[in-house]
C-alpha cells in the first residue's frame, strides 16, 4: 500500500459500527484487498496527518486477534482502534455514554477445581498516548458523555444482570464499566506486534441485561456506534503522529534539541544515536 500519511487502523465487528466509522471519512476513499480476502476502505481525516484504514471483522475475540495481526502485519499502522458498542455494567453508564478502555479484561480464563472456578485473566491497558488525547477530546465534546474506564471482554453476550457469570464479573472485575466480545483479541494482537498505540473505544447500547432486545430495536446501536466513533476523530484529530510537534514546551520554546549552558537537550528530538562532546576553555 502506497504510503502517503501516518495510518491508524480502526477495527469494527458490526456492519453498523463500520458505518459510523466509515461515514467520518468522506467519498474520497479507497478500498485496498488482502491477498486472503480481507479488505479495507482507507480514507484522509479532514484537518489530520491521518490516513484512516476502517475494517470491519465480525464477532468475537478469536477472530479480532486472528484479522488484527493480519492487517496490522499488512498496513503498518502507528496506530489502532477497535471502535464498537457494549453492555453498561455501571447504574451511571448509560446508554448513549462513551467509555474508553483504559484496560481491558479477557475475563473466561480459569482453572475448574472441585472448590469452584479460580480466575487466571489476562489484561492489557490501553496506550497511554492515546488515553490522554481521548480524555483531551472528550472535554470539547459536547453531546458525548464519556468514561476513561476498564472495558470487560468475553466471547459471550451477557443479557442476565441476576446470572452467575454477571456476579463473577462484578466479584472479579469491579472496576469494568463495559462489556463486550472483541476488545481482548485486538489488544494482544496489537501487544504482539511491538510498539504500537492501540485503544479500545465502546458506545454503550445497552445494560447487558433482559432489556437488551428492546433497546437494539430502538436504534441503540446505532447512536452508540455513532458516539463512539464521533470520540474516535475527535481524539484522531488531538493525536499526533509519531515525529510531529504540536505544541511549545511550557517555557515557550519550541520543542526538539536545546543548547544550554554546557550541554545539548536532545529530549524532544530526534536524534537517537550517541553524543561524545569535548568542553574547550578558551582564553578570555
Amino acid at each position: 500500500m502506497p504510503q502517503t500519511s501516518p495510518t491508524v487502523v480502526v477495527l469494527t465487528a458490526l456492519a453498523v459500527e463500520y458505518d459510523a466509522v466509515r461515514a467520518h471519512l468522506g467519498e474520497d476513499v479507497e478500498e485496498l484487498v488482502h491477498e486472503d480476502g480481507t479488505r479495507v476502505e482507507c480514507g484522509r481525516l479532514a484537518d489530520t496527518d491521518w490516513t484512516v484504514a476502517v475494517a470491519w471483522l465480525g464477532e468475537g475475540a478469536l477472530n479480532a486477534s486472528a484479522l488484527t495481526m493480519q492487517i496490522v502485519s499488512w498496513l503498518r499502522p502507528e496506530a489502532l482502534l477497535f471502535v464498537g458498542v457494549a453492555g453498561s455494567l455501571k447504574k451511571d453508564v448509560q446508554l448513549g455514554d462513551v467509555v474508553v478502555g483504559t484496560k481491558v479484561y479477557a475475563v473466561q480464563g480459569g482453572k475448574v477445581t472441585d472448590q469452584g472456578f479460580q480466575g487466571r485473566p489476562q489484561v492489557w491497558p490501553g496506550s497511554h498516548r492515546l488515553i490522554q488525547a481521548a480524555g483531551s477530546a472528550l472535554r470539547g465534546l459536547n453531546g458525548v458523555r464519556g468514561h476513561l474506564k476498564p472495558i470487560a471482554c468475553g466471547d459471550v453476550v451477557l443479557t442476565d444482570d441476576g446470572s452467575a457469570f454477571a456476579a463473577y464479573i462484578r466479584q472479579h472485575f469491579n472496576d469494568a464499566n463495559a462489556i463486550e466480545m472483541e476488545g481482548s483479541g485486538a489488544a494482544h494482537a496489537a501487544h504482539l506486534s511491538g510498539q504500537l498505540d492501540a485503544l479500545v473505544i465502546r458506545g454503550i447500547s445497552d445494560r447487558a441485561n433482559a432489556d437488551k432486545s428492546k433497546a437494539d430495536a430502538g436504534g441503540s446501536q446505532q447512536r452508540a456506534a455513532e458516539q463512539a466513533a464521533l470520540v474516535a476523530m475527535a481524539l484522531l484529530r488531538k493525536h499526533r503522529p509519531r515525529g510531529t510537534r504540536s505544541s511549545e514546551s511550557p517555557s515557550g520554546s519550541k520543542e526538539g534539541p536545546q543548547y544550554g549552558g554546557d550541554h545539548i537537550d536532545f529530549r524532544g528530538g530526534v536524534f537517537n544515536g550517541p553524543v561524545i562532546g569535548k568542553r574547550v576553555d578558551r582564553e578570555r
